[in-house]
């Protein structure tokens, strides 16, 4: 006798939807036949769909500016991300210069994520290296961690890490086999200049800073080895020169994310009186870059959205030094994808994601993962709502194709009927 069985679904297995049946027994999917088995509950997908659980890689829940802080904290981001179908998120540890304050930081945000509604586990974030960079990596693998997020610029922050560490931080990956993460904008080529309004933003954060910058980072990895993951990238530009120049690493050792913003918004928005809502960076870009970007969406490995969301009143300002950079997203990322690109979406948001984590029972549907899965029905429809603490949301009337009815985080039914249940996140390690 099996605790659950959902019955009748269109399941995604194998990169493909089949007709058959799931059977869950505590936290794991025990079963999958076309055969009716007997379990103590059931629930009938009949013209529905399942697809595992999605993972955001990109996540900034409770994130301390200085002057103000995210939206959204562990507990309401995760509500989102629930109703949004993503049962797994990886957020950052705040940036360390050194091994003492990182293991500082690992306790804080723990202790942060505590009261997360969905599962979760953290890069590290380093800053202006001042500390032994291998016992820095020695001390992030003790904790648990296998990814390091460094910034190539905001040296106004004193959060940008040179060239020369970065060289080192490769070498490192590579003997040790962890993730290097990186916002990849050449520092020299953004113009901070406090005159600047939220139209100047795609002035004063150039495409090219971040296409030679990204092009030279290839490069490095390419040199020197270790594997590198460019978080965000916003321009197809950046992506074409990418995949022309460097197919023989690009996600295999130089791996590729990008977010829903760079495909379906523009920075024809700026031009509006509430431009400052749609802020971010790097920004949204021209309606052209948006359209190549999609057209190579192939070679994009991961879907994150880079959730870091600020409420109108705090974006509501003409100068962009005054403005907090980010929008939120959690919630519609699965609805937007699908709709731009249907299937083709789930893997870099699933098993793509699990792959490069090393979650082996996240991301997929087979026998022996968790039992998290994400039941929909297809019904047009347009984003209005979210869960967020947020008050609006940067994709308002856009098209969407389906509606969540029903999720479950290891096992555990966490919605019912588009209703939120019940849910408790545990913090997860990759399996090393």
């Amino acid at each position: 006798m099996f605790d659950k069985r959902i019955l009748h679904a269109f399941v995604y297995i194998d990169s493909q939807f089949k007709k058959t049946n799931l059977y869950i027994t505590d936290e794991r999917i025990a079963k999958i036949t076309t055969d009716e088995l007997p379990a103590d509950v059931t629930i009938d997908a009949t013209l529905k769909y399942v697809i595992p659980g999605l993972i955001d890689p990109h996540t900034h829940f409770d994130l301390d500016l200085g002057f103000t802080t995210s939206a959204d904290d562990f507990r309401s981001g995760s509500l989102s991300a629930l109703y949004g179908g993503v049962t797994t998120i990886i957020d950052f540890l705040d940036p360390t210069s050194n091994a003492i304050d990182l293991e500082k930081a690992f306790t804080k945000r723990v202790e942060q994520a505590k009261y997360s509604k969905c599962d979760y586990l953290f890069h590290a974030t380093i800053k202006n290296p001042d500390g032994d960079l291998e016992e820095y990596v020695q001390k992030m693998m003790e904790l648990g961690i296998h990814s390091l997020k460094l910034f190539t610029t905001y040296s106004n922050s004193g959060r940008r890490t040179y060239d020369s560490d970065i060289i080192k931080l490769l070498k490192l990956s590579e003997k040790y086999g962890f993730l290097l993460l990186a916002h990849i904008e050449n520092d020299e080529q953004i113009d901070l200049n406090p005159k600047y309004t939220y139209r100047e933003l795609s002035v004063s954060r150039p495409t090219f800073s971040e296409t030679n910058e990204a092009l030279k980072l290839a490069e490095y990895v390419r040199t020197y080895g270790g594997h590198l993951y460019m978080v965000h990238l916003s321009s197809g530009i950046t992506l074409r020169r990418l995949h022309s120049e460097y197919s023989d690493i690009l996600n295999q050792r130089f791996f590729v994310e990008s977010c829903p913003q760079y495909f379906t918004l523009n920075n024809d928005l700026f031009r509006q009186k509430d431009g400052y809502l749609y802020t971010l960076a790097p920004p949204i870009r021209s309606k052209e870059e948006q359209n190549l970007l999609v057209s190579l969406f192939d070679h994009v490995y991961t879907i994150g959205t880079d959730h870091c969301p600020f409420k109108m009143e705090e974006k509501n300002h003409l100068l962009l030094k005054d403005i907090p950079l980010g929008i939120g997203g959690v919630e519609t990322s699965y609805a937007l994808m699908y709709h731009l690109f249907k299937e083709k979406a789930i893997d870099k948001m699933t098993k793509n994601v699990s792959k490069l984590h090393h979650l082996s029972r996240k991301g997929l549907i087979c026998e022996g993962s968790d039992a998290d899965l994400v039941i929909y029905r297809l019904q047009p429809g347009f984003i209005d709502y979210i869960h967020s603490k947020c008050d609006y949301t940067p994709y308002k009337g856009m098209k969407k194709d389906l509606f969540i009815t029903d999720v479950f985080l290891r096992g555990k039914q966490v919605l019912q009927g588009g209703e939120y249940i019940i849910s408790r996140g545990k913090l997860l390690k990759g399996d090393f």
